[in-house]
């Protein structure tokens, strides 16, 4: 068994006995998942690398057959598979949106193989045409400059660039001579570029299409001429542009690349729009823990499961685990979004740094009183242990969980007084063997206060003692 199939084990385990709530097991799970993004994976065979890759793309060209054989061609040749991303740096940020091919890139390098990521700093003077209605204002090179500064640090969370190469395009497309660029050209059809259906649309509407635009995904493939691609990753969005990859490598008597084609990533404002800086619906990967978990908490209930599935190294079979839980009710939206809040915010800044931003997001927005929740078990047998009553509540399924939890301070009386400020006592792993009953003489609320049991984010009404 693999590395990652044993992960997948355990994971699925602890999906399947919890219900996402509480930050003990919160913390649990994304410690585990935190872990996968590390993972060595050079114990997968090609094929099984292939199928791993082919699930997050939406076209895999040509098979996830034929990239398993190419890896075993490489191996066999001595030699190690290459795979490429290149990203213009036509603003100062990189985004969310950006991760998701940077994921699969990352896959890559963990399987062993070489990774380069490239910044064109050349092509951002044409800029992508991909999907535009008109020309990309033209950028200096100052601003290109400024806006590639740091885009290293921004990605670095993804890459361990000891080994991992970080190109600018610069250094060998400034070296390109009018006579190649000919040469090269002279055997691409005009009539590749204008299949765009973006070019056609321009031209039918009457506006301008230059040669510099034309031009821009034959530049692109010389990238990957330069490094000898074996494939390349990018959103779907790209997917005309890494056919000429393919052209010119061909042209250039190189072995055409594979081509792995990811969906883009919905904005966070739920349009359905991808997201990107221009419509404000991103989330950059400079922003601070509690604002990446902010933003991720304000995305529609509907994107939790594709934004897992885009953005963590979730398998499917985990995936539906959580879909079923949610469509059955068992898990509530809110919980599942913040299991995403914290897995992201955790790949940005770390386990610890999203586990501080959850419990800062519930301090936060979790000021609703406890009274005006309509929903909510009641307690009226005093006398068991804490341990127990949790567990007959459905809140927690072990004797350790509970413990668990308590050691994560999770686990507290809250009295509340009508138009009053709440009075909490944090229980320890102590107290979980004392009753209710002893625990409320210990911690004595204010006269005529609501008891309630908080155990992580779920509640249960304590009820009022005889006479009282």
């Amino acid at each position: 068994m693999s590395r990652l199939s044993r992960s997948v084990v355990q994971v699925t385990e602890l999906l399947g006995r919890g219900r996402l709530a509480a930050d003990a097991e919160v913390g649990d799970l994304l410690a585990l998942t935190y872990e996968r993004r590390h993972m060595d994976l050079s114990d997968l065979a090609p094929q099984e690398q292939g199928d791993l890759v082919d699930r997050r793309c939406q076209q895999l060209q040509p098979s996830a057959e034929a990239l398993a054989e190419r890896v075993e061609q490489a191996a066999s040749a001595g030699r190690r598979f290459v795979a490429k991303f290149g990203i213009d740096p036509t603003a100062a940020d990189v985004h969310l949106g950006h991760t998701v091919p940077m994921m699969l890139l990352s896959r890559f390098q963990r399987m062993g193989h070489r990774v380069v990521f490239i910044v064109g700093d050349v092509t951002a003077k044409i800029g992508d045409p991909s999907g535009r209605s008109d020309e990309r204002p033209a950028l200096t090179d100052d601003d290109i400059a400024r806006n590639l500064a740091t885009y290293r640090d921004q990605v670095s969370p993804f890459f361990d660039f000891s080994e991992a190469e970080f190109r600018h395009n610069g250094d060998w497309l400034r070296e390109v001579s009018l006579p190649r660029l000919i040469e090269v050209t002279a055997h691409v059809p005009v009539s590749m570029s204008l299949q765009r259906e973006d070019f056609r649309t321009r031209l039918a509407a009457g506006h301008s299409l230059s040669l510099a635009e034309l031009l821009y995904s034959v530049a692109m493939a010389l990238d990957s001429v330069e490094v000898s691609c074996d494939l390349e990753v990018g959103g779907i969005d790209q997917y005309l542009n890494m056919q000429m990859c393919r052209k010119v490598m061909e042209i250039c008597r190189q072995p055409a690349e594979l081509v792995a084609a990811v969906p883009l990533l919905e904005g966070t404002d739920g349009t359905g729009a991808k997201m990107s800086k221009s419509r404000g619906n991103y989330v950059p990967l400079t922003s601070p823990p509690g604002d990446i978990f902010g933003k991720l908490m304000s995305v529609p209930d509907r994107l939790v499961v594709p934004y897992l599935k885009a953005l963590s190294e979730w398998q499917d079979s985990e995936l539906a685990v959580v879909g079923h839980k949610l469509a059955s009710g068992e898990l509530h939206p809110m919980d599942a979004k913040k299991v995403l809040a914290g897995e992201v915010t955790a790949a940005l800044h770390g386990l610890d740094a999203a586990m501080k931003a959850r419990e800062e997001f519930v301090a936060q927005f979790s000021s609703r009183r406890f009274a005006d929740v309509d929903d909510m078990p009641e307690l009226e047998d005093l006398t068991s242990s804490l341990t127990e009553v949790v567990k007959t509540l459905g809140f927690a399924s072990s004797n350790s969980e509970v413990r668990r939890v308590a050691e994560q301070k999770g686990l507290r009386l809250v009295y509340e007084v009508q138009g009053a400020d709440q009075d909490q006592f944090v229980l320890g792993p102590d107290d979980v063997r004392s009753s209710l009953a002893e625990l409320r003489r210990r911690h004595e609320g204010p006269a005529g206060a609501a008891l309630y049991l908080k155990y992580g984010r779920r509640l249960a009404r304590v009820s009022a003692p005889s006479g009282g």
